[in-house]
């Protein structure tokens, strides 16, 4: 069975590499092969990015070379898919080439899209590119006090990242002595403060805690300078403003119209492209209405990684992804806590604690580790 992965992210890095174990021995004989190809031969810690954003990481600590990161049983090409042909069981590459397949799994994840907003990729600072990470640091050692908003449009990747933006914005201007000169107000699309109801009820009373004032049912529909106007007809007037953009998936799949807004059509269970019983997709590229998460693409690759295996060696899939999701919660204050759920159970996020901010933070080094599945 020929197995190609599209996609070099977290998702496609832990499936490559627990499939590659799992079939060891068929990958020996020949009868399975595994190709990995990617748009990058760099593998970004992509998580870190909200550290580089406030002065907590440097970039270089951000990459390690894919290949150090996948079983020498993988074939792998820096050379992405231009074009899917799913009917004939092939993509042609950028170089030109095409490979077939007997199953393929597109994990090609997802891109801001604040050029979706007018004015708000001008006027905003936001943290999921290096560049722009490294440009919102910039901004914020300049920043001497006045009003910051913390606007947030949908669907966006990590779901906790305005809480925990705001939460590590609040101690950056502590620890620069400036907080008193800082009015920090959050807004959310939806009518509460989170779009998880528990993580919601824990996050308000914290924010009231804080001195962080909020506006809910807040769509961005235009930027200007200083003004960030929403969809209902209010307005907030700022001095800094930080963003977590709308995202889209990658513009290929838009292109191969696959799925609308690049988000390709996924059993929830299985996790096939709908319609397609050898066609998988994994992390941010499904339109699965679930966190688009690193553990999203983590517990998904464990379970896509599993079937496969079990495709090969006995002719059917045994396993279905229950929709599980962990995502840490920075908290501020040297404390963080956790939400946990899946398609049945909901969060429950706890008492933040220094404990679980040491683990956080660890697991920033642990990241690795993840990615090759040894964790």
């Amino acid at each position: 069975m020929k197995i190609l992965i599209v996609g070099g992210g977290m998702g496609g890095t832990i499936l490559a590499n627990n499939l590659a174990r799992r079939l060891r021995n068929e990958l020996k004989t020949g009868k399975a092969s595994i190709t990995m190809l990617s748009a990058s031969d760099k593998h970004m810690y992509q998580p870190g990015l909200l550290y580089v954003a406030v002065g907590k990481m440097n970039p270089s600590e951000l990459y390690r070379d894919q290949a150090s990161l996948l079983e020498p049983s993988i074939e792998f090409k820096v050379d992405p898919v231009v074009e899917f042909d799913l009917d004939n069981n092939s993509v042609k590459s950028q170089s030109g080439a095409t490979y077939s397949y007997d199953v393929i799994v597109i994990a090609t994840g997802s891109r801001t899209h604040a050029e979706g907003t007018p004015g708000l990729a001008e006027n905003a600072e936001m943290f999921y590119t290096e560049a722009d990470a490294v440009k919102m640091y910039r901004r914020l050692e300049e920043f001497e006090g006045g009003k910051v908003v913390v606007a947030v449009g949908v669907p966006h990747k990590c779901p906790m990242a305005p809480l925990e933006i705001t939460f590590m914005l609040i101690d950056y201007f502590k620890q620069r002595g400036i907080w008193d000169d800082v009015h920090l107000h959050y807004t959310y699309p939806i009518g509460r403060t989170h779009s998880l109801e528990p993580v919601a009820k824990w996050a308000t009373p914290e924010f009231d805690r804080m001195g962080v004032t909020y506006e809910t049912l807040f769509n961005m529909k235009e930027v200007t300078t200083d003004t960030v106007i929403s969809e209902e007809g209010s307005e907030e007037k700022f001095d800094l403003l930080v963003t977590v953009p709308a995202h889209k998936g990658m513009q290929v799949i838009e292109d191969a119209g696959m799925g609308a807004g690049g988000f390709i059509p996924t059993d929830r269970q299985r996790l096939n492209m709908e319609g397609r019983d050898n066609v998988f997709v994994i992390g941010d590229t499904t339109n699965l209405p679930i966190s688009k998460a690193g553990s999203t693409a983590h517990f998904e690759a464990e379970a896509l990684a599993e079937n496969i295996a079990s495709m090969v060696t006995i002719g059917t899939a045994t396993r279905d992804y229950d929709g599980k999701v962990f995502c840490f919660i920075e908290a501020g204050e040297g404390k963080a806590t956790y939400a946990m759920f899946n398609y049945q159970n909901p969060p429950d996020p706890k008492e933040p604690t220094a404990g679980i901010h040491w683990f956080k933070t660890a697991y920033n080094k642990m990241y690795w580790a993840s990615a090759r599945g040894l964790l």
